[in-house]
């Protein structure tokens, strides 16, 4: 099962079911703005096979321009979601879906954009390297612990570690594009 009270922390261990609910979700999100999407990926804890995750599936959908992107609220309102406007980061269009229980996030960024970018690095590199993936999960069971009402706290708590890995993810990158050189 998916889905969250908002506000509330709770993990759940990595099922395969959510790669299919991630499948089923991006072929509705394609139907409706496909022409405007350049990209969609299943990031967060739920695409991260084996992370322990609140049960929210999120979503990446890459455009090619903020503005050119508000043509997709409306129709992604009629899928059932939420339009939260940019909700704390700035040029993205966030939407959630699911009532009591929110079980969708999606994020629409500009390709490229930093939002973006950071969101498929960090998913990879935590899928590549599965010693920080076991560090980031142990810390989300702690936090979940220490906060089991705060989604807040656990997010800004989770936030040192994040950054950290996005920093290794960047500088392998980098060493790797050196390399390709």
């Amino acid at each position: 099962m998916i889905g969250l009270e908002r506000g509330v922390v709770r993990l759940a261990p990595y099922t395969t079911a959510w790669e299919r609910l991630f499948a089923e979700e991006k072929a509705r999100l394609q139907a409706a703005v496909g022409d405007y999407i350049l990209d969609i990926q299943h990031v967060g804890s739920t695409s991260i096979p084996g992370m322990v995750a609140k049960p929210i599936i999120d979503i990446a959908i890459a455009v090619r321009s903020y503005e050119e992107a508000f043509i997709c609220v409306e129709p992604i309102e009629r899928l059932g979601y939420e339009y939260k406007g940019e909700f704390g980061i700035p040029r993205r269009r966030f939407f959630i879906k699911g009532h009591p229980r929110t079980a969708y996030h999606v994020h629409m960024n500009e390709l490229g954009s930093r939002d973006w970018e950071n969101q498929i690095l960090f998913r990879d590199y935590l899928i590549q390297h599965p010693e920080a993936a076991q560090e980031y999960a142990a810390l989300k069971a702690e936090l979940a612990l220490k906060f089991p009402n705060d989604r807040e706290a656990y997010t800004n708590e989770k936030g040192p570690l994040i950054e950290r890995v996005l920093r290794l993810a960047r500088s392998e990158r980098e060493a790797q594009q050196e390399v390709a050189r």
